[in-house]
């Protein structure tokens, strides 16, 4: 999400002048808007030394089943309460529930944020 900065404008209706030009982090960046799909990655810079890698597309997901975690294969997004869009689209976000070798799952993880898709099996 971009941070839109103080109000151009004082309470008494005058202009602000800018103190200070933008500066590279605090500029945001459009959302990843992973797909159900043959796994593509990017990694991208944060600031200080880290790094983030991004999933564009995955068709792994890992899991939980109660006091095990296992590896099933993503077939497609069932709900996304994000976007409705979403669904038709196939994008995967934290909180959809996806449609898996193992049954319904709904997402934990951030996958446009870690790279991968950690998912709590749905009773």
């Amino acid at each position: 999400m971009q941070d839109q900065g103080r109000s151009t404008r004082k309470r008494t209706g005058g202009r602000l002048k800018n103190v200070r030009n933008r500066r590279k982090d605090e500029l945001g960046r459009s959302p990843t808007e992973t797909e159900v799909g043959e796994p593509r990655f990017r990694t991208i810079d944060v600031r200080g030394n880290g790094t983030k890698t991004r999933a564009l597309a995955t068709d792994v997901a890992s899991v939980n089943k109660g006091d095990e975690t296992v590896s099933a294969e993503i077939e497609d997004v069932v709900e996304n309460d994000a976007n409705p869009n979403y669904i038709r689209r196939n994008i995967i976000t934290k909180g959809a529930v996806i449609d898996t070798s193992e049954g319904q799952a709904r997402v934990t993880s951030r996958p446009g944020q870690t790279g991968q898709v950690n998912a709590v099996l749905i009773d």
